[in-house]
Formats: structure tokens, sequence, C-alpha cells
């Protein structure tokens, strides 16, 4: 299952990513305490400061052992993980004394190391050699992965977060387009999450110096932490950041939004009802809005004036409010259903459209008095669950639905019209994203396969639409 997709920036991703730095026993000690670790360390959580140093110096095999163990069960404050049982460790003594590690560099005068003699050690070429081609081939391999893990300037990179088999990942995808037009895609980087995903959103805040970085915030079910990964780190195993521990949410983080004008500012959208925007450089909650009466299900900053939120609820309204004085009431409209998904016109300063789980997407012009509907467009037979514009094309619009579809359509004077469909055998979609480097490629996730990219271009009437 694919439950979010977003596009990285071209040139926003380091050429040769970091490899990650294991945490320090300080660091361990704080993320346990914390809770950070909670999941799959909860046996030290009652230690006392000497007992927790004492635990994370007592070894590797004892530590990969007990975290091993905690994985794949509850954890208990009052029951500690089991510890390693005496057959264990008599195993682990015999098999080290079978090695005999102390004498490994005392020859045996008796033993022919290559089979049966002196002369079968000698080649007449390094060609001839066989260890001698074993380390070119290795040599090769290793620039193979160098050439693999490298992100060329051309390429563009897509954000997917991904269930498979209770397990939870945020993955990189590479997405290479060559000159015909085709593309090819294919996993960077993936990175074991504690929960599943439901919303991500790319920012370039530099968090760690510099002028800008590489990250991306995490929303997920049943947590209302909003974690940051830095994704110019390789087998990262902990995020960089985490939003909300003491000043955050009470329920899931349904949906994100950065702001890309003030690139410290990003806003949530959670199912305690609430919005929240934050500083990410600090960490800290600046304002906390309370408009709805249920689970708010997406935010979105205004593209031009970019103090403005909306945002979408499952109590069948959308709001707009003002950043700089988030106290005044703001503005309301009644969808008539319930908000799946909400997007701003990145043409036009006044629009935005709304999709609702009843399958239809509704425009909205917020300088009409009214706060009636623009239009309203009978989009899909299911609810229609992500929506995503064309930034290159006015008025493109990209659907994804629970009847397994996405369609693009042409929303030009408040007449919306159909352009093309797309059926990507991703069973119910969840997520579509249009790429900005590569303006008519279209992410798309669902409940069923793997990531989908889709050539809009590639369909006839796309291209006789849209096409150069």
């Amino acid at each position: 299952m694919i439950t979010a997709v977003s596009w990285i920036p071209k040139g926003a991703s380091k050429a040769m990513p970091d490899a990650a730095e294991p945490p320090s026993d300080e660091k361990m000690k704080e993320l346990i305490k914390n809770g950070t670790l909670m999941q799959s360390t909860c046996y030290l959580s009652d230690m006392d400061d000497d007992e927790m140093e004492g635990e994370i110096q007592s070894g590797e095999v004892a530590h990969a052992k007990a975290v091993a163990k905690s994985f794949g069960k509850p954890c208990s404050n009052s029951k500690a993980a089991s510890s390693s049982s005496p057959d264990d460790d008599d195993d682990l003594v015999k098999f080290l004394k079978e090695l005999d590690m102390d004498n490994y560099d005392e020859e045996d005068d008796e033993l022919e190391l290559f089979g049966s003699g002196p002369g079968d050690l000698f080649y007449p070429s390094n060609e001839m050699d066989p260890y001698l081609k074993h380390d070119t081939d290795a040599n090769s391999d290793t620039d193979e992965d160098l050439d693999a893990l490298t992100i060329q300037p051309t390429d563009s990179l897509i954000i997917c977060t991904r269930i498979k088999k209770k397990l939870n990942f945020l993955e990189v995808y590479v997405c290479e387009v060559f000159e015909d037009g085709t593309h090819n895609i294919y996993l960077h980087q993936d990175i074991m999450i504690p929960k599943p995903a439901l919303c991500t959103a790319w920012l370039d805040c530099p968090l760690k110096g510099g002028e800008k970085g590489n990250f991306v915030a995490v929303g997920s079910l049943k947590s209302p932490i909003i974690e940051i990964w830095d994704l110019d780190v390789m087998n990262e195993v902990l995020p960089c950041v985490q939003l909300g521990r003491a000043d955050g949410h009470t329920g899931s983080v349904i949906g994100l939004a950065w702001n890309k004008e003030f690139r410290n500012i990003v806003a949530s959208a959670s199912a305690d009802k609430s919005v929240k925007v934050w500083d990410v450089s600090t960490g800290k909650c600046m304002v906390t809005m309370n408009h709805h009466t249920k689970k708010v299900q997406a935010v979105a900053w205004n593209h031009y004036v970019p103090q403005v939120l909306l945002s979408g609820s499952l109590d069948r309204t959308v709001a707009l409010k003002d950043g700089r004085d988030p106290s005044h009431s703001g503005l309301k409209w009644s969808t008539k259903a319930k908000v799946e998904s909400l997007a701003w016109d990145p043409h036009s300063e006044h629009s935005f459209v709304v999709s609702l789980n009843d399958g239809t997407v509704k425009g909205f012009d917020i300088r009409a008095s009214e706060l009636s509907p623009s239009f309203t467009l009978h989009a899909h037979d299911e609810e229609v669950s992500s929506i995503s514009y064309n930034t290159r094309a006015p008025n493109l619009l990209a659907t994804g639905s629970g009847d397994k579809s996405v369609k693009l359509w042409d929303l030009s004077n408040n007449q919306p019209s159909w352009v093309a469909t797309h059926n990507p055998n991703a069973g119910i979609v969840l997520s579509v994203s249009f790429s900005a480097d590569c303006p008519f490629l279209l992410a798309v996730g669902g409940l069923e396969g793997e990531l989908n990219v889709w050539d809009t271009l590639s369909d006839a009437a796309v291209s006789r639409r849209y096409g150069c």
C-alpha cells in the first residue's frame, strides 16, 4: 500500500548522500527516556542512568538480541524483555572457542592453503589469475553501486510512503527521464519508520546549517508526532527533528503543508480537530486553531499570499485563516460532503478546489460574496481521495479516486471538461502528484501495486491539447 507521494525538486538533493552516523550513548539515553525508541527498547524504560549506560555498553551482540526480541510484541513496563537464555550464551561461547581467534594468525606448516602445492599459486599473467579477476569484478560492482547512489542533475526524485507486510517505509525513488521522452524509476533508498504514514511535505529549511536542506515531514496514523527526516543521509535510523512531543496534537496527523515563502513554517491537520502551525527550526508550535468540529483532513498555503491557510474537514466545511491574525474567524464554506483533499490554484490567487467523499470536486473563488461554489464536477463514482494541479498548464487538474482510476480535467472558465482517464493498477488510488520539473509526469500511489508514474503526454488527447 502506498499512502502518499510527492516530488523533490531537481537539484535539491546532494549528488552523493552522506552516510548515517550511529547515535551516541547520550543520544540513545535521551531517545529512550523521551519515548522515541519505545517500540524497540521499551524494556529499558525503567532503568536509571547507570543501568542504562551498562546496557548500552554491554556489547553489540546482547543489544542486537534484546532489540530483536522486543520487535513484534507489545511493550510492557511491568514485564521486562526476556534476557538471553543460558543455552544461548553457552552456544555463543562454544562458537567463539571453535574460531580460536587468539591464534588465528599462527600458520599450520602442514596445511596446503590452495590445493596441491606451490605450482597452483603461480599464473603467467594477471588475466589468468582468478583471484585478481574476482577483485576486478568486485571493484566493478562497487563502481556500479556508486553510480546507482549518485543523483544526476537531470534526475527527478519521488518521495513515497509505503506499508508492506505490516512494516512501514519512507522511500525515495529516482525518476530518470530520457531524451526520447521515456522514463525509468528505481528505488534510491528506503527508511523504516515506526508508524504507518498518512501524509508528507517536502521542505528545504536548512535545519543542519547552510542555505538549504533536503527534508521531508511525515505525519502518521495513531501518532501525534511529526517526524522530519534528512533525505541527504543514507540508512538513517532516526528523524533529525520531532515536532509535537510537548505541544503537539493528540490524534493522528492527517495533512501537512510546507510554506515555500516562510521556509521554516509547516502547517498540520489532525484527527484531534485542530490545525497547528510549526516553526521547524525551533521545533515549537506557534499557533493552534480549533475552528473545525471534526477531523481535519487537509491544509494548504496560498501560493501568492503565503500567510493565508486553507483547511478542510470531515465536518463538511473548508475554512480560510490568516496566520497574521489567527484569532479572526476568517471565512468558511460549506461543501455538503466530507472533505478528502484540497488545493490552491497555482495560477490564480483567489481560486481553490476541494475533493469530496461523494465523488465530486468543487471549485471556489474567495472573492465571491455568497460563498457558493464556482462549479461542481461529478468526477468519480467513489470518493475523490487526492487532487493535484499541473504547474505548467493552467486549469489542468488530476484526480485520484476510490474507483481505482485517475482522471485529468480542464477547469477553464469554471466549466470542467474531461480530458483523459488512466487505470494505474494501483487499486484504490490514495495519492496523486504532478511534478513541477517534469510537469506532465504524474506520480500515483494506491492500495495495491507499486509506485506508478504516468506520462500524461503519452495519452493522445493530452498530447493534442498540451503537447509542444
